[in-house]
């Protein structure tokens, strides 16, 4: 089988979730620890219908690159995205750079989690209040998961 660029692949991903489909997109990298574990989970993107603080999007950031990141603030149409696994750095895009909206994670075994469940939502918030305690708590959860 043939490798396809990741900038097809997006591309692709991108068009079909614009018409209306719903895409199981594979996350690589670590930036959304511990919510989604990149390389071994995929998230359900879909269609933003409306987007809002707290969501996890597939942006183009900063006029140069997509990202899959929560979005940490909205003033008007401007938008704070950060990866919960990232300890400082934030990216910055306009709501109409939103292509998708993830509403599931799912792991390799094939089974879907809502990211937006009660749990989830409070998990979230708390894991954006402990922002200056990432670095000690991903160094446990990396200990405790192996990598």
């Amino acid at each position: 089988m043939a490798n396809i660029p990741d900038d097809i692949i997006l591309a692709e991903a991108i068009r079909l979730v614009e018409s209306g489909v719903s895409v199981t997109f594979p996350v690589n990298g670590r930036s959304m620890r511990p919510f989604v574990e990149g390389g071994r989970e995929s998230l359900v993107l879909e269609k933003p219908v409306r987007v809002a603080v707290g969501q996890v999007v597939l942006a183009f950031v900063e006029g140069e690159r997509y990202v899959i990141h929560r979005i940490l603030r909205r003033s008007g149409d401007r938008l704070t995205l950060m990866g919960d696994g990232n300890l400082s750095l934030c990216e910055y895009c306009s709501v109409s750079d939103v292509k998708a909206v993830a509403t599931y994670v799912v792991s390799p075994s094939g089974r879907k989690r809502p990211l937006y469940s009660m749990y989830r939502r409070f998990a979230s918030r708390l894991w954006v209040a402990l922002r200056p305690f990432r670095r000690y708590l991903l160094k446990i959860y990396s200990i405790i998961h192996g990598a």
